[in-house]
């Protein structure tokens, strides 16, 4: 039985990943969507009917092919992103309306989270079956028609199949999420997008479930509160405010630290070794969320698109005309909640905690998310490369965002202070090329897949992206 559930748990992680990456490489377009609108509407901040011309074709074109395309690119890379992109186009084109009025319909981003892996899948298959067998000096025309005549295939398919089904499916789930808004049963959403939060499933739940529906709203209203169940940095802020004022040890020292990254950087991961050090938190956690959430709803908050990171910068830049006040209040409201809940339990409770270990189960649980396993590596002594062959160093995480973006900038600042002429990027895992030269740099439980993306690299492994003395070895062995 403990087997059966704990196959169910990494199958909804996994799944949780493969959704997020198809939103979040494309956050940008997004925002930018956002800021067209807020700008140029009718409503708008400087309304301007020409380039009000660009939000229909962007929500209903742009951002769906985007996301098909990352879908069909995590899956088979280039060749992937095309064939997703062009069976995605069936799906749109069957379900939006084109007349003198514009467009109209249903944004098919639940469409392109659908049809854009199946059809890279297929390719997939396809090009594995038959690729082996093309003679050579065939191979650009097998594979440029096998894409083509497969895409046409797959985008008739979407026009007539897949399309009215997600359209109705969307059309079900919009309702519902109606019906619990009427009803003001949204903040109750809150229960279970908290603790998920802790699970590392907060990516997918904002942006593989929330920001679809979120954006559909915000088409029709101008805002949607659905980007703020998630983002709100109210609950974090709250967690690490009664940590810095009554915890204990090493977590009260470092909290005011990690409130900043967390509020104002938007890492929320931050704050997750802070509750798992004290389960009996996620009370906390869960009435500030809640409360936040209701605050939103009852001074009718919302975004006009994602706040991606979850900074409080990020969320008022987002803000809807006329919300700005309601947004402050519903994070402040969640603060001071999940604030003095946390600060009881901590006052209660006599033990210091070992935040030490919080961070390494954090590591762990979010190595199981991404479906490795935990394990400690040291430098690749096999690879190709050696210190003195280093021509640039990655940073690489899950999302390519977030905390590699952070340790990418204490170790660039090191290598600059040292006089070193290193270039130091963060990337995705998935986008690591098998190329020597590399210097990689990864959290202990994401090495292993990184050598399986780049065998040939130098691989260094760290327990904490914000603080390895492994830093100062590396500028010390690139210095020799």
């Amino acid at each position: 039985m403990s087997e059966n559930k704990n196959g169910l748990k990494v199958l909804v992680q996994k799944m949780g990943t493969a959704l997020s990456g198809m939103v979040m490489p494309n956050i940008g377009a997004f925002i930018a969507w956002g800021l067209i609108t807020a700008f140029f509407i009718e409503t708008g901040w400087t309304p301007n009917a020409e380039l009000a011309k660009l939000v229909n074709p962007m929500v209903f074109f742009l951002l769906p092919l985007l996301i098909a395309y990352s879908a069909g690119k995590n899956i088979y890379e280039e060749r992937g992103g095309v064939i997703a992109t062009i069976a995605t186009m069936g799906v749109i084109v069957g379900t939006v309306t084109i007349d003198g009025k514009g467009l109209s319909g249903t944004p098919m981003f639940l469409g392109a989270m659908v049809m854009g892996p199946i059809a890279a899948y297929l390719m997939k298959r396809f090009d594995k079956v038959v690729q082996p067998k093309i003679k050579t000096g065939l191979e650009m025309l097998v594979n440029n028609f096998s894409l083509g005549i497969l895409g046409f295939i797959l985008s008739i398919i979407g026009y007539y199949g897949i399309g009215p089904v997600i359209k109705a499916i969307t059309s079900i789930l919009s309702s519902g999420v109606d019906i619990i808004i009427n009803a003001h049963l949204l903040p109750l959403a809150n229960i279970f997008i908290e603790p998920a939060k802790i699970l590392f499933l907060n990516n997918a739940i904002n942006h593989g479930i929330l920001t679809p529906i979120a954006t559909e709203q915000a088409l029709n209203t101008g805002k949607s509160v659905l980007y703020l169940l998630e983002a709100n940095p109210g609950v974090g802020l709250g967690i690490l405010l009664a940590y810095t004022f009554f915890g204990k040890g090493s977590a009260k020292a470092s909290a005011p630290g990690a409130m900043i990254i967390h509020f104002i950087g938007g890492i929320h991961e931050i704050y997750f070794p802070y509750i798992l050090m004290k389960p009996s938190l996620i009370i906390a956690a869960m009435a500030g969320g809640v409360s936040g959430t209701a605050t939103f709803q009852l001074l009718d908050a919302g975004l006009r698109a994602p706040a991606s990171p979850g900074s409080i910068v990020a969320v008022l830049a987002q803000a809807a005309s006329g919300s700005y006040f309601a947004v402050v209040a519903g994070v402040v409201v969640s603060t001071l909640v999940t604030f003095v809940i946390a600060s009881i339990i901590l006052r209660r409770d006599k033990g210091e905690g070992d935040l030490a270990a919080a961070q390494s189960k954090v590591s762990g649980m979010k190595a199981e998310s991404k479906g490795v396993g935990v394990q400690a590596i040291e430098p690749n002594s096999e690879s190709e490369t050696a210190y003195a062959d280093v021509k640039k160093i990655i940073f690489a995480c899950d999302a390519g965002m977030g905390s590699s973006a952070m340790g990418a900038s204490i170790l660039r600042n090191k290598v600059k202070k040292a006089g070193l002429a290193y270039e130091v990027t963060n990337v995705a895992i998935r986008n690591l090329t098998n190329e020597s030269g590399l210097l990689i740099v990864t959290q202990n439980e994401l090495t292993p897949r990184a050598k399986q993306m780049n065998a040939k690299a130098l691989h260094i492994s760290v327990d904490n992206f914000l603080n390895s003395p492994k830093y100062d070895e590396i500028v010390e062995n690139l210095q020799k």
